[in-house]
C-alpha cells in the first residue's frame, strides 16, 4: 500500500525508539527486565506496526495496525510517566519525551483518519 520508509510518522517513531533506548541505558539494573524491557518493546512496536500495516494491501488492515501502534504509544507514555515518578528520568527529559510521543500519536491518528 505505502512505502513505510517515506512516512514521516514512521521516521519519527524510529527516531523516538532510539531516544527510548538511550534513556533506558540509565535506568537501574534492577529494572532491566521490567520497565526497561517494557519501554523498549512498546517503543519498538510503534514503528513496527506502522510499517506492517503500510505493507498490507488492505486499508482495514493498515488501520488496525495503526490502532495497535497508538495503543503501544499510550502504553509507552504511561511507562515514561512511571519512570519520571521513580526519578529514573529527569523532568526536562520527561517533557521532551512526552512532547515527541504526543506528536507521533497525533500523526498516527491523522494518518488513520486520512485512510
Amino acid at each position: 500500500m505505502n512505502n513505510f520508509k517515506e512516512l514521516i510518522v514512521w521516521q519519527k517513531a524510529v527516531d523516538f525508539v532510539v531516544k527510548i533506548y538511550e534513556v533506558t541505558n540509565y535506568f537501574p539494573d534492577s529494572e532491566r527486565y521490567n520497565l526497561v524491557s517494557q519501554k523498549q518493546r512498546a517503543g519498538t512496536s510503534i514503528p513496527s506496526n506502522i510499517s506492517e500495516g503500510a505493507g498490507s494491501n488492505s486499508v482495514a488492515v493498515f488501520k488496525n495496525h495503526l490502532t495497535i501502534a497508538l495503543g503501544s504509544s499510550y502504553e509507552l507514555e504511561t511507562q515514561i510517566i512511571i519512570g519520571r515518578k521513580l526519578n529514573f528520568i529527569s523532568e526536562e527529559r520527561h517533557k521532551e519525551l512526552i512532547k515527541d510521543l504526543n506528536e507521533i500519536q497525533r500523526m498516527t491518528l491523522g494518518l488513520y483518519n486520512s485512510l
